[in-house]
């Protein structure tokens, strides 16, 4: 590295900081998307109770995230700010970003592994549009139309109501009963 013998020894530390850290991490996102990665989740796998913090503060993939912006600032800002104090407090802010940044990025992944799938269960005290005429009570079933995590969908329904409910009729779903939905008439 004979292009760092000229410089200041704060710069010099920068770049010594900067070089092997942005290999490292080019490595390590490089692994991450191939599959190889090693096994490090960042996640709080104890079973404890979490809170708000899902993700563990002191982890090789934090350090590596806060020294890329904590060098790379110190680096590119070293001319323009002549106060060397406040371009390492300056450094130390985006490398904290960096980390935060880091956090939001995967929790927003994270959501993409929600257990969307369609359960039964879900749709007790939502409310349906009838799709085909319910008959009244124990005479047969019709089908409600109903939206359940974003999704909609045509289920059997029957009513223990004596009289039949229309097609195009709100009804709520107060119960089920061998995958049928029980409904009243709203």
């Amino acid at each position: 590295m004979n292009f760092l013998e000229n410089y200041e020894p704060l710069l010099k530390a920068f770049w010594y900081i900067a070089l092997p850290v942005s290999l490292f991490f080019g490595l390590q996102t490089i692994m991450t998307f191939v599959g190889l990665s090693s096994g490090e989740t960042d996640m709080d796998s104890d079973g404890g109770d979490g809170g708000d913090m899902p993700f563990e503060i002191f982890t090789l993939r934090n350090l590596i995230n806060f020294l890329l912006g904590f060098s790379w600032t110190g680096i590119s800002f070293y001319d323009s700010i002549a106060n060397k104090n406040v371009l390492i407090v300056i450094a130390v802010l985006v490398g904290l970003f960096f980390v935060a940044l880091f956090f939001f990025i995967i929790k927003q992944v994270l959501k993409l592994s929600e257990d969307n799938s369609f359960k039964i269960e879900n749709t007790i005290n939502k409310t349906a549009e009838v799709y085909l005429t319910i008959p009244e009570a124990k005479s047969g079933k019709g089908k409600v139309q109903i939206s359940v995590n974003g999704a909609f969908h045509e289920l059997d329904a029957i009513t223990l109501s004596d009289e039949k409910i229309p097609s195009n009729a709100p009804v709520k779903v107060v119960g089920i009963e061998n995958n049928l939905l029980i409904v009243e008439k709203i």
